[in-house]
């Protein structure tokens, strides 16, 4: 006959569980709003691009992929619905920096640049789907 000591495991070594999930919540904030100002550069960046003398919209095809993988990846690392603001955002606030004119006359993003509304439009609306997918689904928990 044996006998089982009901001893109980120690406690693991470290931070405690609920500060590491804050803390990582947190970075994947952070990482999300920094990836929403690189990726509304690089979209400013390509809306100029020509090939052969012509305008090609890749930048409004980028804007629409790239929004669509950060307002995923918000909701992912944060865990709220509310996250999909957290690249869309500095995305806006980028944009619309970059159709005003400069006291020196520059402008990133001119009105008669058909690729660069395009990308505007597309990124706007991908995030307001994005934001409308995540108010109606459903909650779901961790038990089923």
């Amino acid at each position: 006959m044996t006998v089982v000591d009901d001893q109980t495991a120690p406690p693991p070594a470290g931070p405690p569980p609920r500060l590491l999930d804050v803390g990582v919540r947190v970075a994947g904030a952070l990482i999300v709003v920094v990836a929403g100002v690189l990726t509304g550069v690089l979209e400013l960046l390509l809306a100029t691009v020509r090939v052969g003398g012509y305008l090609i919209g890749v930048s409004a095809l980028i804007a629409v992929g790239a929004n669509i993988v950060l307002s995923w990846f918000a909701y992912e690392a944060v865990g709220r619905r509310w996250a999909v603001a957290l690249p869309a955002v500095p995305w806006f606030a980028l944009m619309a920096v970059a159709a005003v004119r400069t006291s020196e006359g520059d402008l990133l993003l001119a009105g008669d640049n058909w690729v660069g509304l395009a990308m505007i439009v597309a990124g706007a609306m991908t995030f307001a789907v994005m934001g409308f997918r995540q108010i109606l689904a459903p909650t779901h928990t961790l038990g089923g």
